[in-house]
């Protein structure tokens, strides 16, 4: 069966100083991945690509090494633009993140439109495939905002964050290719071991 991955970063250091995109991973996200390299489907990745994003990057480059393969970084893969109002605490990110997908034809308080976001990640994934050999299993290593918007699409659902990945990120859903359609839903990096065997 040929497959592709959407993936998203484990957990990084939360650092206010730092702006988000440059946030890298955590010791305990660099062992999530680093585990999350020896399951089945990620072991047949032929191809990994990646958001700009630096705990994207360092998740992707920690798949590649056990992989053998080079990781591509491409545009549109980024997380929900944030940059406006910027570093906000948890309890606040989450209400801005219900607000962001309750109404994604509006900004939350400056947040990209959830709308604008799902038509930049749709229209990269679909530019990667469009140059790919889909029968050659490939991964997407991102975000779990865009991620959902990606995986609403999909699915043919409205966008809502009851699609959302589990707190913390490091999770992955399955995409059939040619085709599209989803093999399952958001899973966490330690239900892959071993899948497929």
């Amino acid at each position: 069966m040929a497959y592709a991955l959407y993936i998203s970063h484990p957990q990084v250091v939360v650092d206010p100083s730092v702006l988000v995109p440059n946030w890298s991973l955590s010791e305990r996200g660099r062992e999530r991945a680093a585990g999350f390299a020896g399951a089945t489907m990620v072991k047949g990745l032929k191809r990994l690509v990646c958001s700009d994003e630096v705990k994207a990057q360092e998740t992707a480059a920690i798949l590649g090494e056990a992989l053998g393969i080079a990781v591509e970084e491409r545009d549109g893969f980024e997380e929900i633009d944030r940059s406006v109002p910027g570093y906000v605490p948890v309890d606040r990110f989450e209400e801005l993140a219900n607000l962001c997908f309750a109404q994604p034809e509006q900004s939350a308080e400056g947040w990209e439109r959830a709308v604008d976001a799902q038509a930049r990640v749709v229209a990269a994934f679909q530019a990667v495939i469009a140059d790919h050999d889909v029968t050659q299993p490939i991964g997407f290593v991102g975000h779990g905002g865009v991620g959902t918007l990606l995986k609403s699409f999909l699915t043919h659902r409205p966008i809502s964050r009851a699609g959302d990945q589990p707190l913390g990120g490091g999770n992955a859903y399955i995409i059939r290719l040619p085709d599209g359609p989803l093999l399952g839903d958001w899973t966490p990096f330690e239900r892959f071991a071993g899948f497929g065997e």
